[in-house]
């Protein structure tokens, strides 16, 4: 299918690393209503001209999408409503025994077992997560920005759902950092539609750095839209009051009009 953007598409990370619909909503965008939640994006339009790339994650996804101009083509893979892909773990037999007790109000061997195996699931995704932000910092650094920008994407994806840090934080630290690292990509490429909206979700997970983000050489593009200063004037104190500056400028031309 070949639709306009906005998308009025919802999209998730599964546990496979690719893209999923999680929302099919038309007032949010264009959309098919044969799109259902849990649908997987096999082909995407490519960032620019007609060519079309097989799906590799969610990140290349989100990237597509977002720096696409013009008509947007997903081909995706019917799994009718099916939202088991997006199960980060998926149910064993012990995770069915730890439900069964649960529901019992019962803390038993299932329970025991599910914890210590979930345990060591979180801790190898914060590795994998963190191995992979290091991988794009690095593509960063080397010029590779477009492909930084997808596994920064994927970073952001893979934040933890309901995650409650051990200061009661409800968003890892990670994430905006990455967030802001994804503003900087886009805005490398140009594109100030999508580095603003990532930004904007990097101050809102608690990045509080705005002298950086005044002055980082790699939000120039960014800096010279409007949009700019259009978000973190709402988190930040501006660097000048505007409205003082033109009261003042309307007070002095009054003198000078006396004079």
């Amino acid at each position: 299918m070949d639709l306009q953007k906005p998308l009025g598409l919802k999209f998730a990370r599964g546990a496979d690393g690719g893209a999923y619909v999680v929302a099919n909503d038309p007032r949010a965008g264009n959309t098919d209503d044969r799109v259902q939640p849990g649908d997987k994006v096999v082909e995407i339009s490519a960032s620019f001209g007609t060519d079309v790339w097989k799906a590799e994650n969610y990140g290349q996804i989100m990237y597509a999408i977002r720096t696409r101009n013009g008509s947007v083509y997903l081909k995706l893979k019917k799994n009718y409503g099916d939202l088991s892909s997006l199960d980060e773990d998926g149910l064993t037999p012990a995770e069915k025994a730890w439900k069964t007790e649960r529901r019992g109000g019962n803390y038993g061997a299932g329970t025991k077992e599910v914890q210590a195996r979930n345990y060591v699931a979180r801790k190898e995704a914060e590795r994998k997560r963190r191995e992979l932000f290091d991988d794009a910092l690095v593509r960063f650094k080397q010029g590779d920005v477009e492909g930084a920008l997808v596994d920064f994407e994927n970073v952001v994806a893979m934040e933890p759902r309901n995650f409650v840090g051990d200061n009661l934080a409800r968003v890892t630290a990670v994430l905006p950092v990455a967030l802001y690292n994804v503003a900087c990509c886009y805005s490398m490429v140009d594109n100030a539609d999508e580095g603003a909206k990532s930004l904007r979700g990097a101050f809102e997970a608690g990045f509080e750095d705005f002298k950086k983000a005044r002055a980082d050489p790699n939000l120039a593009k960014l800096r010279a839209s409007p949009k700019f200063r259009a978000v973190i004037d709402q988190y930040d104190e501006p660097v000048f009051d505007m409205s003082a500056i033109e009261g003042m400028k309307n007070a002095l031309g009054g003198l000078f009009k006396r004079g």
